[in-house]
């Protein structure tokens, strides 16, 4: 295996890495904010504010590294 085929793979496991752990920050996130507002039904709006600009900021960094792999990909002469 040649070094330009495992450079593909290391851009498709790093994007698919990327995908995956946003993903599940972003679950850990609702799953947070469920269970508090399930404690604290008063504040469920200012919870709820707060977890939609947690997860906007996320998938904006999820989105900055998916497009620095897909950059790096084109890098890739085959």
């Amino acid at each position: 295996m040649d070094g330009k085929s495992l450079s593909l793979i290391f851009t498709v496991l790093s994007t698919a890495f990327v995908v995956a752990f946003a993903g599940w920050g972003i679950s850990r996130i609702a799953s947070s904010s469920v269970d508090n507002v399930a404690r604290q039904p008063e504040a469920g709006g200012q919870i709820r504010g707060l977890m939609i600009i947690a997860c906007a900021l996320i998938e904006g960094v999820a989105l900055f590294a998916l497009v620095i792999c897909f950059l790096a990909q084109n890098k890739i002469q085959f």
